[in-house]
C-alpha cells in the first residue's frame, strides 16, 4: 500500500521501534546513542526519505535552533576560540550560532541583552567574561526562560551554569618557575580593571611572590588592557626602571608579545636579558621568536563543554553531568625563559 503525504517523525519512530525522542537524538547527533540504535534509525530515515521540518520543531520547542554568544572582550582571538568550541559541539546538528557583542559600560546593556534573547528566541546562551561576572545577566536569563552558561576564571555559578578555569593556581605555578630559576625582580603586566581574569591572575602572581618571601614594589606592576598596544606601553614603563626586572609575567599573550617587541627595541635579548611568560597559548605565542613560554588556557574545550551543557535537555537527561565545570590550565615551556644573568 502506497503511503500518502510526507513521512513524519512518528512514522520513523514506529518503523524503527523507538521513541520520538530517540529519533530526535539521532537527527541531532546526540552522543548518548549506541551505534546499533543510530544505524537502525538512520536506515529507516533513508528508506522513508524523511526530512525534519526545522520550523515546525522550533514551534514545538517554543525556541529557535540557535545558541547565542554574548561578549564584550577586547581579545578577538579569545572570542574566536570560544566560537570554535561551540561550533565543534553543534556540528552535524540543526543548531546554529549567533554572536552578539555588547557594551558592558552602557546604561542600556541589560535592556539590549533582554531584547536580544527575546527577539531571537534562543535555545541557550553562553556569556563570556567580563559580562558573565555580572549577576544581573544570570537573573535576566532566568526571567526570560533562556538556558545560560557563564564562563569565568573562577566558578561563577552552579555547575550546570558554569565553565571555569584555575587562573590563580596556574599563575602561581608560572611565577614559581621563574623564582626557581633565580629571578627576584619580576614584573607584572596586569589585565584590565573590572575583569575577574585579571584579578585572579594578579592574585596568583602576588601569592607566589609572597610565599617565596619576595617583596613586590608597586613600580613592578603595570596596567594593560589585554591588547598589544597596552602591553607595549606597560612593558616600556617596566623596562625604563633602574634596576629593571629580569622577568615579566604578562596577563595574556598579546601583551607578552608586546613585551618581547619592547625588549628588542632596547637591544635586549630574550631570554638572556629578560624572561617573559604569557597567558592563553594563542597562535602568536608559538609563531614569534623566541616562542613564548605561556599558560595554555583550554578555551576551545571550555566553549565546547558550555555548548553541550546548553544542549543537555535537548540531547537527554544526564548529559550535563558528564560535562566538566572546571578546566585546568597548564604551563607550556618554550624558549622565552631562562635563568637571570649573573650580576
Amino acid at each position: 500500500m502506497q503511503r500518502q503525504g510526507k513521512p513524519t517523525i512518528n512514522d520513523v519512530a514506529r518503523l524503527a521501534g523507538v521513541s520520538k525522542k530517540t529519533v530526535s537524538r539521532v537527527i541531532n547527533r546526540s552522543p548518548l546513542l549506541n551505534a546499533d540504535t543510530r544505524a537502525k534509525v538512520e536506515a529507516v530515515i533513508a528508506d522513508l526519505g524523511y526530512v525534519p521540518n526545522v520550523q515546525a520543531r522550533a514551534l514545538a520547542l517554543r525556541r529557535n535552533f540557535l545558541l547565542g554568544l554574548i561578549h564584550d572582550n577586547p581579545n578577538a582571538q579569545m572570542v574566536m576560540n570560544v566560537q570554535a568550541g561551540i561550533l565543534e559541539a553543534i556540528r552535524d546538528t540543526e543548531f546554529e550560532l549567533i554572536v552578539r557583542p555588547v557594551d558592558r559600560g552602557s546604561s542600556t546593556m541589560l535592556a539590549d541583552v533582554r531584547n536580544f534573547l527575546e527577539r531571537q528566541r534562543l535555545y541557550g546562551v553562553l556569556i563570556l567574561p567580563p559580562v558573565s561576572e555580572n549577576e544581573m545577566i544570570a537573573q535576566l536569563c532566568q526571567e526570560v526562560g533562556c538556558r545560560y552558561v557563564r564562563m569565568g576564571s573562577t566558578a561563577l555559578d552552579t555547575p550546570e551554569h558554569t565553565v571555569a578555569s584555575n587562573d590563580c593556581d596556574v599563575v602561581v605555578q608560572a611565577v614559581n618557575h621563574l623564582i626557581a630559576l633565580g629571578h627576584r625582580r619580576i614584573g607584572l603586566i596586569a589585565g584590565p580593571h573590572g575583569f575577574r581574569s585579571a584579578r585572579e591572575r594578579r592574585k596568583g602572581f602576588e601569592q607566589a611572590l609572597a610565599e617565596a618571601g619576595i617583596r613586590l614594589p608597586r613600580s613592578l606592576i603595570a596596567d594593560g588592557n589585554y591588547t598589544f598596544e597596552s602591553g607595549l606601553a606597560a612593558a616600556d614603563r617596566l623596562l625604563d626602571l633602574s634596576p629593571r626586572p629580569t622577568a615579566i609575567f604578562a596577563s595574556n599573550d598579546e601583551m607578552a608579545a608586546a613585551t618581547l617587541h619592547a625588549a628588542r627595541r632596547r637591544g635586549m635579548t630574550v631570554p638572556d636579558d629578560l624572561s617573559i611568560i604569557g597567558f592563553d597559548d594563542t597562535a602568536i605565542a608559538s609563531h614569534i621568536w623566541p616562542p613564548l613560554t605561556t599558560v595554555h588556557w583550554p578555551i576551545i574545550s571550555m566553549g565546547r563543554s558550555a555548548a553541550l551543557k546548553l544542549l543537555a535537555d535537548f540531547f537527554g537527561d544526564g548529559h550535563a553531568v558528564e560535562e566538566p565545570s572546571l578546566f585546568h590550565s597548564t604551563l607550556i615551556h618554550r624558549a622565552s625563559v631562562a635563568a637571570p644573568r649573573a650580576e
